[in-house]
């Protein structure tokens, strides 16, 4: 019997796990995310991840001037640049991975997004990227995030970042932030806390999706696939 809390997840995985502040995208940042991905395959964990692109462009610093849907689409195609990145350095390490966005897939090594093709890769073993957030502007993400885990099936979404969790407040402005263990999607949405934009927390409590917020680090991915406690699991209701 599989000790396994989870078999097939899909982690969020922001743009700040491919660099430093300094942007861009930086090998060893690369090298560690392929590490934790392959720990992920030699357990057989069926594992998609969304790419963020906060590394490479973020409209509330680099879109002034620009109209609200052409910064957004330069926003998303910065995701499918973490993504190439991301599945030729899978590839190099010999881990079978393909690569699925609804924008700009007329690119060599991009496919159109198909996700009934990539359950069949996720039970083959192929690690399966998705970018492009969902190929339309005014959504972030983390709710092409939410959409690509119903569309799998996945059990839990996994969302890697740079917080450690979800506080009761801002930790950064306020010293008596409370940090949940646990707490349920009704709760974060009546609280109004900011950790996933409004669209993914309602299309999570819809579709009944699990959450793990945590901190980006070694062995994070390992850990809640074993069930154990780190970051915050939000409840999906």
């Amino acid at each position: 019997m599989s000790t396994f809390k989870y078999q097939r997840v899909l982690i969020k995985l922001s743009g700040e796990a491919f660099s430093s502040k300094s942007g861009g995208i930086q090998k060893r940042y690369l090298s560690m995310i392929i590490e934790e991905l392959r720990k992920l395959r030699k357990l057989k964990i069926e594992t998609a991840v969304v790419v963020g692109g906060g590394n490479i462009w973020r409209r509330r610093t680099h879109g002034q001037g620009l109209g609200d849907i052409t910064a957004d689409y330069i926003g998303l195609l910065a995701t499918v640049m973490n993504g190439l990145a991301l599945r030729e350095a899978l590839q190099k390490k010999k881990l079978s991975a393909v690569l699925q966005s609804p924008i700009a897939y007329d690119l060599p090594g991009v496919q159109v997004l198909d996700t009934v093709a990539a359950r069949g890769s996720l039970r083959r073993g192929e690690i399966v990227i998705f970018a492009g957030g969902t190929g339309k502007p005014f959504f972030t993400t983390d709710t092409a995030a939410v959409l690509r885990a119903r569309d799998i099936h996945a059990q839990v979404i996994i969302k890697c970042g740079p917080a450690d969790g979800v506080y009761s407040k801002d930790p950064k402005r306020s010293s008596n932030a409370v940090k949940y263990q646990d707490i349920s999607l009704s709760q974060a949405i009546r609280e109004k806390l900011g950790i996933m934009d409004k669209s993914a927390f309602a299309f999570c409590l819809k579709y009944k999706i699990p959450v793990v917020v945590c901190r980006w680090q070694k062995n994070a991915l390992v850990r809640v696939i074993f069930g154990k406690s780190i970051g915050t699991f939000i409840k999906p209701y």
